[in-house]
């Protein structure tokens, strides 16, 4: 698969979870036990995280971004172990969708959960439904 196919088919995904905001209310995310309903879509505001508390006693973060594009991963900042990469700032680099923590400022790919500033190092990534 070439770097213009991964693209075409992030940005075709992206595109079609958008469009499902549109008339979406509700935000799942898949766990061990099938998928969660997490919060009400209206609970979640552009460019800003939220934490959620899951069944096992993890947390996951979860984001919109301003297209309307819903991703999750861990709440935990494998650097600091704290639950944080909820309350952190989200960007791009690259076209890569990313939240940098607001601990040490590492970035995290929010579709890989892979740091951009250390790839040996990442976070657990939970798909979204937005139904």
């Amino acid at each position: 698969m070439t770097t213009e196919t991964l693209n075409t088919t992030a940005t075709a995904t992206a595109t079609a979870t958008a469009a499902a905001t549109a008339t979406a209310t509700v935000v799942r995310v898949a766990h061990a036990d099938g998928w969660l309903t997490v919060c009400d879509l209206d609970r979640l505001s552009p460019g800003r995280g939220v934490a959620v508390l899951l069944p096992d006693g993890g947390q996951a973060a979860l984001f919109m971004d301003r297209a309307g594009v819903v991703r999750a991963i861990s709440n935990r900042d494998p650097f600091t172990g704290a639950y944080v990469l909820s309350r952190g700032l989200l960007g791009s680099a690259g076209g890569r969708p990313f939240v940098a923590s607001p601990l040490l400022k590492q970035r995290f790919d929010l579709e890989t959960g892979v740091c951009l500033d250390d790839e040996g190092v990442s976070v657990a990534v939970y798909a979204v439904r937005v139904e």
